[in-house]
């Protein structure tokens, strides 16, 4: 007889595995399979967001900048640093115990909230009394029932047609993260998260680094006024990135890459590259799911349909994360995920798409929360808008990043905050105030009435909503 749970939960990425946590904590009998492997072979839970995406990433973010800083920046406190390398290899190896350590703790959590986990892919083998069949394939093949499905399935890396990913020249998400040796000339299509972030870190290490971009704005999901200062800084590190272009045939050699190309005078341009990394966006994670079984439906995407709650067509199933509508995060999945499973236990579970924050983990870093003032003026909403630059800001001169402002924009007749948009340093943990303001319904004058510590960079925030009523006091 099949193992029998109260909930099943597809997938052990951030929505999956939160799910399965949030659940077991509400009192369910709950299992959680997932498929990613370790180089061992072992299971390694936390999906795209700790094997391949923002956990690794963001290590190797972290050994390029000490990297850069050690070349171009120790001088000025007075540092002497001569003859600094870096050792590519170690850095992986550091990025994969990273990898590993958060692996290991997603398991451990898992166990602590007494959810059974199984290494394997789950697909739905159909209908079963009172809720579904779910086959487990791994090292041995089982089946479990569920009385509730929740698919946390996630995403794939959208690969160009015709230039498929082989992870050695032309590389995923997946690939540029373990690039062995520092390409002298790296290609990046799409100026995307993935694009910015890992074009910054193998620039840093010392690659030409060319990123191509079909749209003819940068960061077109940005506000323009952000995306324009992050753009110069970029511009001013020797980032290139070309605009507007038209991306023709290519051509992957035993050598490297060649990327023919139509520049935005029309010109044609060919680029030759020792890898080329594709970041054109991720594709729902479905395939292998076995959804015909049991009739779940798929939007022309791919995508499990869902309603504003994540539920299915299908009576007990329900999707979360990138497999569904809305963006592409990781807290997006998490905050689905524990939604979901409050409302199987009959609760409100709460996800405000309005107030999910953006972050690109570049330098300078980019946040964002709420609609940006372009936005704002196409819905023909009213606004007051106030801006403060980190080179007024003494935190900010003392770090020796001046980079970049805090912009934020209110309600013209009820100063409600519509939206704060950060371009400097630490702009990932500063836009935090922005969002537990904004989830509030606080207005500018709010937080400029909050005191601020000093010297702090936060000190940006405050400034930037007194300067909404054009009463900043620093600036």
């Amino acid at each position: 007889m099949s193992k029998q749970f109260d909930v099943v939960v597809i997938g052990g990425g951030p929505g999956g595995y939160i799910a399965a946590i949030r659940a077991a904590q509400l009192g369910f009998q709950v299992a959680c399979i997932d498929e990613w492997k370790n180089a061992a072979g072992g299971p390694a839970p936390g999906g795209t967001c700790t094997n391949v995406g923002c956990i690794p990433s963001k290590a190797l973010l972290q050994s390029s900048e000490h990297f850069d800083h050690a070349n171009h920046h120790f001088a000025e406190h007075g540092i002497s640093a001569t003859g600094v390398k870096m050792d590519v290899a170690k850095m992986i190896a550091r990025k994969d115990t990273v990898v590993k350590q958060n692996n290991d703790g997603i398991l451990y959590l898992l166990k602590k909230n007494k959810v059974t986990f199984f290494h394997g892919r789950g697909s739905f083998a159909g209908k079963a009394e009172g809720g579904y069949t779910i086959h487990v394939a791994g090292k041995t093949e089982e089946d479990i029932t569920a009385k509730q499905v929740i698919i946390a399935t996630g995403s794939n890396a959208r690969a160009l047609p015709g230039t498929p990913f082989d992870e050695v020249n032309v590389l995923s998400n997946d690939g540029a993260l373990r690039v062995g040796a520092v390409p002298k000339k790296l290609a990046l299509i799409g100026s995307g998260v993935i694009g910015l972030e890992m074009g910054s870190v193998w620039r840093r290490l010392g690659s030409e680094v060319t990123i191509l971009e079909g749209l003819p704005t940068f960061l077109g999901a940005v506000d323009e006024q952000i995306a324009k200062e992050a753009k110069k800084a970029f511009d001013k590190q020797g980032l290139k990135i070309e605009l507007g272009v038209k991306v023709g045939e290519i051509v992957n050699g035993k050598k490297g890459v060649t990327v023919n190309y139509t520049n935005a005078k029309g010109e044609a341009v060919k680029l030759d590259a020792d890898k080329l990394i594709i970041s054109i966006g991720r594709v729902p994670n479905t395939i292998g799911l076995n959804t015909e079984a049991v009739g779940l439906q798929l939007d022309e995407r791919g995508a499990v349909v869902v309603d504003a709650d994540c539920k299915t067509n299908l009576p007990g199933v329900w999707a979360v994360g990138d497999v569904v509508r809305g963006p592409m995060l990781a807290h997006k999945a998490e905050e689905e995920g524990v939604a979901v499973a409050e409302r199987i236990a009959g609760q409100h579970g709460h996800v405000n798409f309005n107030t999910i924050p953006w972050v690109i983990y570049t330098s300078p870093e980019i946040a964002w929360v709420g609609r940006t003032e372009q936005q704002l003026k196409a819905d023909g909403v009213a606004y007051k808008a106030g801006s403060f630059p980190f080179l007024a800001n003494g935190r900010a001169r003392a770090l020796g990043d001046t980079t970049g402002m805090v912009k934020m924009l209110a309600d013209a007749v009820t100063d409600e905050i519509l939206g704060v948009h950060i371009v400097g340093p630490q702009a990932s943990e500063l836009i935090a105030e922005a969002v537990v303001a904004m989830e509030f319904r606080a207005s500018a004058e709010d937080i400029a009435r909050i005191c601020h510590a000093h010297p702090s960079l936060s000190e940006s925030t405050k400034e930037a909503a007194l300067a909404v009523d054009k009463r900043s006091l620093n600036f």
